[in-house]
């Protein structure tokens, strides 16, 4: 179970994500009476996932009456026809009015499109019903990236979707320690970017699990921060939620921070991460 929410982090919760991969179309259906109607739902775009399971899943968000958010992988699309083609079977399949456009995985592009930025330049997007644009953000960096690029590429995309009349969502990958994230949500809006800042939480999962995944995306998880979000070192067999992790970034969270919301990340599947935050708000 976990601990009481206060006021301002059940108002933060309000309007919460969630992620799904192109696998877990049975999954949703499980949890879909959990899940508030309208609630985006983000489908992944990995390189084990075709086509046909990345739009039956988005089909599947639409479907169930959530809000599909299917991820584009740049560096993942071989080709502008690869990318037109999806983009308009995803128009057919789910209708979706939001994407999440990323860079991806593979150090080498197999197609044109290097990052999330020379997705948002081709002006594709708005030709097959896209109104919004999510893109990620780095609250405690990238090995891959220099922060200074981080920024450069911040600002130009932030750019680039008001030049088109785009909307924009950041999408922050998850983290153990608030300190970075509140200090990186003020830095982003001192170099002048504006866009809705959805914070990345991992649902409840194992431990073992947590810190695995934190280690494969380079989240900062020493022993201090680990204490400090809840996780048990001692204990790699227990569970762990981002309860205190959500209540002490609602209480850092100033007018200031602009408008910030919560992306959770389903590690511990989608049932458990939509009962653990029903239960958190009431």
């Amino acid at each position: 179970m976990s601990t009481s929410a206060t006021p301002p982090a059940k108002k933060l919760v309000d309007d919460f994500s969630l992620e799904m991969t192109g696998k877990d179309v049975e999954a949703l259906e499980a949890a879909a009476h959990l899940i508030p109607q309208g609630t985006r739902i983000n489908v992944t775009f990995l390189g084990n996932e075709d086509l046909d399971m990345r739009t039956n899943a988005a089909a599947a968000v639409r479907r169930l009456g959530f809000d599909p958010v299917p991820h584009i992988s740049a560096r993942r699309i071989s080709s502008e026809s690869e990318l037109t083609d999806f983009l308009q079977a995803l128009k057919e399949a789910a209708a979706p009015t939001k994407v999440f456009a990323v860079g991806g995985d593979p150090e080498t592009p197999m197609g044109p499109y290097e990052d999330s930025l020379s997705l948002i330049e081709t002006g594709l997007f708005p030709q097959y019903g896209i109104t919004e644009v999510n893109i990620a953000g780095y609250p405690e960096g990238t090995p891959v990236i220099a922060d200074d690029v981080l920024w450069d590429h911040l600002q130009r995309k932030d750019r680039a979707l008001k030049e088109q009349g785009l909307d924009g969502t950041i999408l922050t990958q998850f983290s153990f320690d608030t300190d970075p994230v509140t200090q990186w949500i003020s830095d982003v809006r001192n170099h002048g970017v504006d866009l809705t800042i959805r914070v990345g939480v991992p649902g409840p999962a194992g431990i073992k699990r947590l810190l695995n995944y934190a280690k494969r995306f380079g989240v900062a998880s020493s022993a201090g921060i680990a204490k400090k979000y809840g996780l048990s070192l001692t204990n790699l067999l227990g569970t762990a939620g981002p309860d205190r992790f959500i209540n002490d970034l609602a209480s850092e969270l100033t007018e200031a921070s602009g408008d910030v919301k919560l992306h959770f990340y389903t590690f511990g599947g989608l049932s458990a991460t939509a009962e653990w935050i029903q239960d958190f708000r009431r």
